[in-house]
């Protein structure tokens, strides 16, 4: 009796994982990228990285899962810091619409570090990124 109620448990805690793994997304880079809301988007590099790993992923799923075009610009929502997606330590979050997700444009940082937010660039910018990585 214990193993079926251990059994069903774990089936049941599997289907709940199940919205979140089918929504996930993989950037050419590796990184995860899940949604936050229907304006935000999260990127979860595989470890840790630069600037780069970030934009490359945020980049690449605007652009193939979003179809964003290649002058579409991609917000940062909310600088480095803990997953809301997933149990990782590392991860920032992205927008294509900043008045939906309450971010204010600012002028562009001169380090693709900073990752701050109201931070910006095109799709096509932050695609050069994935060419720059080396997938995990």
């Amino acid at each position: 009796m214990k193993s079926r109620t251990l059994g069903m448990a774990l089936l049941t805690g599997m289907a709940m994982l199940q919205p979140v793994l089918a929504n996930a997304f993989t950037a050419r880079n590796g990184a995860r990228v899940n949604p936050v809301n229907a304006a935000v988007f999260e990127v979860v590099p595989r470890g840790g990285g630069g600037g780069g790993l970030y934009w490359c992923g945020a980049a690449d799923y605007a652009q193939r899962a979003l179809k964003a075009p290649w002058q579409a610009r991609v917000y940062i929502a909310r600088g480095l810091g803990p997953s809301e997606t997933t149990n990782r330590r590392s991860a920032a979050q992205f927008t294509l619409d900043p008045q939906t997700a309450g971010v204010t444009p600012s002028a562009p940082s001169l380090s693709i570090n900073a990752l701050k937010v109201g931070d910006s660039m095109t799709v096509q910018q932050g695609f050069a990124y994935c060419q720059k990585q080396v997938p995990f």
